[in-house]
């Protein structure tokens, strides 16, 4: 079984906490990492828990100079989750299984629920919640929010070697090049939200099992216990999803679901700081990302990639927007605002006369 994440180096230390989760507890999985970065950093080269490490533009997405510069560094690192399990099937010919974890994410036991699921279907996923909520404050806090954000979280996909697996993962690889914004008004959160649309076109397992993918935003309905082991509503913690870490949102969810201070979770979430430390989190974590900045050295803003993906003409008039500057970007916006201030002067100007 092949085991991926995607990551800038400033989530290397994560990386490398759930690489060696894994091979304690699943020590037959192969661990690979899709870095977005220029270069590999020297941090994930002497990591003895990573199988492989490839750089994202090597997993062969079309003019990836071009691509990579529409996207933020969350969005740059989920829009690539498609082409990446393209290139494991054809990398890795002699494996029939593949699963994405993201890097903040830590194992706790064997997957043998995921491993029987993956005999039997051909992509599956894990809902963020599977019980409806009690209260009105979760109700907001998670339904809502799975509503905006994506029903599936996406911190978690598995495939099974076959022709539907590869139909699907050619679809979400096309769908991501071009719309894998947070842009939420727009109906699209990075990869998550196209994944709604999955159980409709191809053959989806949704894996209800409690212990996969526990996480702050379902432990209202998810409670833990060290009881042997840890377990999850009476049923194994298989992994634990520890998103919203570096924001504190992970910690406030945390204690407003789970206010008793003695529950294993506070245990878990202290194991895991105490691993980051020892990755060295404080000096791994700050490293700026290199697509975050032009050739020169300047750094992009993030209106610079908006109107760059935003306006197709752009692509077709440079080769390299990395050689350009915040001031091409700029220029050109007062020239289309400008246009556009003309173009809704005149329509209000006609509406006048028209209503006369």
């Amino acid at each position: 079984m092949i085991i991926t994440t995607s990551i800038c180096a400033n989530y290397l230390p994560k990386a490398m906490v759930l690489a060696k989760s894994l091979k304690e507890s699943n020590p037959e999985a192969r661990f690979i990492v899709c870095l977005l970065e220029r270069d590999i950093h020297p941090a994930a080269q002497s990591c003895e828990h990573f199988d492989d490490i490839i750089l994202a533009k090597d997993l062969g997405l079309e003019q990836f100079e071009k691509f990579i510069f529409k996207h933020s560094i969350v969005e740059a690192s989920t829009a690539v989750k498609g082409q990446l399990f393209l290139y494991l099937l054809r990398r890795y010919a002699a494996e029939d299984r593949f699963v994405y974890l993201d890097p903040d994410i830590k194992v706790y036991g064997e997957m043998t629920e995921l491993v029987e699921a993956l005999d039997r279907h051909s992509i599956v996923l894990t809902p963020h919640l599977c019980h409806p909520e009690d209260i009105m404050d979760a109700v907001m806090d998670n339904e809502l929010s799975a509503l905006q954000h994506g029903v599936f979280n996406l911190g978690f996909l598995a495939i099974s070697r076959s022709d539907e697996a590869v139909r699907f993962a050619e679809w979400w690889a096309s769908r991501l090049a071009m719309f894998c914004y947070d842009d939420i008004p727009r109906g699209i959160f990075t990869d998550q939200k196209w994944i709604d649309l999955a159980p409709c076109y191809f053959d989806v397992h949704i894996l209800k099992h409690p212990g996969y993918n526990v996480a702050p935003w379902n432990l209202s309905k998810r409670k833990l216990t060290a009881d042997d082991g840890n377990r999850v509503n009476g049923q194994p913690l298989r992994f634990f999803h520890y998103s919203g870490f570096d924001s504190g949102a992970n910690e406030g969810m945390i204690n407003k679901y789970v206010p008793d201070r003695n529950n294993s979770v506070y245990h878990l979430r202290d194991e895991y700081i105490r691993e980051l430390q020892e990755a060295d989190q404080a000096h791994l974590g700050r490293i700026k990302w290199s697509y975050d900045y032009y050739l020169s050295g300047e750094r992009i803003e993030r209106a610079a990639r908006i109107v760059y993906r935003d306006t197709p003409e752009i692509p077709y008039r440079i080769d390299n927007p990395f050689a350009l500057s915040n001031e091409y970007f700029e220029r050109y916006v007062s020239v289309e605002q400008i246009a556009g201030n003309v173009i809704r002067q005149g329509k209000k100007l006609l509406k006048r006369l028209i209503n006369r």
